[in-house]
């Protein structure tokens, strides 16, 4: 994570491109990457500092305003340029451990010609009271009642531990060999290995040699999951790759589909640089017809993403209920697709990086009562401390692993067609 601690007028351009971030996200509902975009222009150092200001201002958000309520006598908007400066500068103390002085001096600009006079008295009324450690901030409420009634109290709880952590680092390897051969991290998994550390992640051992890539550990599941005696196997919705790239390791004749020309670019060139070989094509699955059934397909769907709060904060305001709605309904149509393209005897795994049961188990319930050609084949224990759900999915929820890390919020599910 950058370090805040430079002088206050060469931290002024970081601050005003993290003040744009966070509008774009919260007023227009952009993504971080998208976002992000506010940086352009400035030196590296510079727009690392400014994503990691908006980063950790939408991890406490919640309660970064219940203080600036405690110490205003009238409620600031919640769009008003004053309460957003208040909402970053406050961030920084509490996340990045900015000194106060910094943070004063680079919010005061921020507001020129508004109410910088109120900006500096709640500072300062909340910097001599003490900033708290945030350390299980809470989660916007309409997340909090989903999730309580979706999973549990104690679930939200974990959610709340997990976003004030800056998540580890996981890679998959493309062999055993390379997997032993890295001397750093853990292993919690077969070919994966666990960072705490930053830095660069081009200046790891063996990036250059192409001996793996970054995914997280929960995001490997669904491709576990594919049977090995499966020879052609789809990975549809397929970039940015880490499935595609897992499926080529362990040896099967992999055809990539994604509707995103760039995004398969992109996929192309990690095949290249790890040696590993797949077919791409560019189309939208709902138009697409293969030219022959597959052995297995994997449908890693568009969601809400919701399981990915603690890498993608801005995620948590950006999956309303209607956008909940409108994955469930893309997913059902997808699902639909990719079933036709199964063949009998053969697997369709169906995956979502989202906590949402609607997008998830209901999804699947849902779409077996249409299809009773297709089964759940029970999942087997792919994790320490991930159980399979008696039903025979994978649901990751928040909490597990935390000890080792976490991981993203995931479901995925086994289906075999009938009629081998």
């Amino acid at each position: 994570m950058p370090s805040p601690e430079r002088q206050p007028e060469q931290g002024l351009p970081a601050r005003n491109a993290a003040l744009k971030i966070l509008d774009s996200i919260l007023r227009r509902g952009q993504t971080m990457d998208n976002a992000a975009q506010a940086t352009r222009g400035l030196p590296p150092a510079d727009a690392a500092l400014a994503v990691a200001i908006a980063g950790e201002t939408l991890r406490r958000l919640p309660d970064l305003d219940a203080m600036i309520d405690g110490a205003t006598r009238q409620a600031l908007p919640d769009d008003s340029k004053a309460r957003m400066v208040l909402r970053l500068a406050l961030a920084q103390k509490v996340g990045l451990n900015t000194p106060e002085h910094a943070l004063v001096a680079t919010a005061l600009p921020l507001v020129d010609g508004g109410p910088r006079r109120l900006v500096h008295g709640v500072l300062g009324t909340l910097l001599r009271k003490g900033m708290p450690s945030l350390d299980a901030p809470r989660l916007p409420d309409a997340v909090e009642q989903r999730w309580t009634s979706a999973w549990s109290a104690d679930v939200v709880q974990a959610a709340r531990r997990t976003i004030a952590q800056r998540p580890p680092l996981d890679l998959s390897f493309a062999d055993d060999e390379a997997c032993a051969a890295f001397s750093d991290g853990v292993s919690l998994a077969p070919r994966h290995r666990r960072l705490t550390h930053g830095g660069s992640v081009t200046d790891l051992q063996g990036f250059g040699e192409g001996r793996w890539w970054v995914q997280d550990l929960a995001a490997s599941l669904p491709a576990r999951l594919v049977p090995s005696t499966a020879r052609h196997v789809l990975d549809a919705c397929a970039a940015p790759g880490g499935k595609t790239m897992q499926l080529a390791a362990a040896g099967h004749d992999v055809t990539a589909l994604d509707r995103s020309e760039s995004r398969l670019a992109r996929l192309a060139e990690n095949l290249a640089r790890t040696g590993l070989a797949a077919e791409t094509v560019v189309a939208d699955a709902l138009d697409w017809s293969p030219p022959h059934p597959f052995d297995a397909v994997l449908l890693d769907a568009p969601c809400s993403a919701t399981g990915t709060f603690r890498r993608h904060p801005e995620v948590l305001y950006r999956a309303r209920q209607s956008i909940i709605d409108d994955s469930a309904a893309l997913q059902a149509r997808l699902l639909d697709r990719a079933a036709e393209w199964v063949r009998p005897g053969g697997s369709l795994v169906y995956a979502i990086c989202s906590l949402e049961p609607q997008e998830g188990e209901e999804r699947i319930e849902a779409f077996l009562g249409m299809h009773p050609e297709f089964r759940i084949e029970p999942a087997s224990t792919l994790l320490d401390g991930v159980t399979p759900h008696p039903r025979g999915w994978l649901r990751v929820l928040p909490g597990m692993l935390e000890d080792a890390g976490g991981l993203d919020g995931f479901f995925a599910v086994h289906l075999v067609r009938g009629g081998a």
